[in-house]
């Protein structure tokens, strides 16, 4: 394509130079000069014109390579150190995603793993193995390199020492759901997709009514309390396979839903109702 618009330039330069110099009246030999000064100038733009478009390329290419570079190293993140765990002070306040902090669910801050994300995060102590998904950043004290929610520090045998060595291993969302369903059947529970949690019931119910008018299945919301604060979770499960989450996510994008995770609950459901 290059070869045929550079032939293309060359001949329609050079002819329409051609015809404006036999009607000048100069002699042939000016002529000549003329058409080598005019063919030397195109050879010259055109070496530019390809100089442009190579580096283009390259730079694409180079932007592409990064790209995909970041995805393997994510996901060969692995790394040892000190946990500590966080709840009844943040109950109900605001992650770094925007979501409401909730410490009975099995989240965690981190200070540089992409949010939302998962994370295979394993006691050193004990070998107890947990997923969490990263929605917060921390922690900002001492050199610890994770801060779990109470109920992940508690299914880790951490909270009641406060911290804790581990490991942890960042992994897929593909990767996350089996396992978080595993955990979930050890612990006779099910695997939902939360959808959001609120503080107001009415919140939670018009986001349930947003999703069912738009033919998805019906939500459930639970509440989930500690002292004064509730927090109203808007589901949709349980979940049975990834093809099933990843269809789910992909019609609440399209209505504008995008911050979903995978959360393990009880089979009796809760379903409040707004205070008129």
């Amino acid at each position: 394509m290059k070869r045929l618009l550079i032939s293309i330039v060359l001949t329609t330069l050079v002819g329409c130079t051609t015809e404006r110099l036999k009607t000048t009246g100069v002699d042939f030999q000016q002529q000549a000069e003329n058409i080598e000064t005019i063919q030397a100038s195109v050879s010259y733009q055109t070496s530019q014109y390809l100089a442009l478009l190579n580096k283009s390329a390259s730079d694409k290419q180079v932007a592409s390579t990064q790209q995909e570079s970041l995805l393997p190293r994510i996901a060969r993140y692995i790394k040892q150190g000190v946990a500590s765990w966080y709840g009844p002070g943040f109950h109900g306040k605001r992650t770094a995603t925007g979501e409401i902090f909730d410490m009975n669910a099995m989240t965690a801050a981190h200070k540089t793993l992409p949010i939302p994300s998962y994370a295979q995060v394993t006691n050193l102590e004990n070998h107890r193995s947990i997923i969490v998904r990263i929605n917060d950043r921390g922690p900002f004290s001492g050199n610890r390199e994770m801060d779990l929610s109470y109920a992940a520090a508690k299914n880790l045998d951490m909270a009641q020492d406060g911290i804790g060595s581990i490991e942890i291993k960042s992994i897929s969302t593909s990767q996350a759901l089996p396992e978080i369903q595993q955990i979930a059947a050890a612990l006779e529970q099910h695997v939902y997709l939360q959808i959001g949690s609120f503080g107001s019931v009415e919140k939670a119910m018009s986001l349930r009514d947003k999703i069912t008018a738009s033919n998805l299945p019906e939500p459930d919301i639970r509440s989930s309390s500690y002292k004064r604060s509730t927090l109203y979770k808007v589901q949709i499960g349980p979940i049975s396979s990834t093809e099933t989450a990843n269809q789910l996510n992909q019609q609440l994008t399209e209505i504008g839903i995008t911050d979903t995770q995978f959360v393990t609950e009880s089979k009796q459901t809760q379903r409040p109702h707004a205070t008129m």
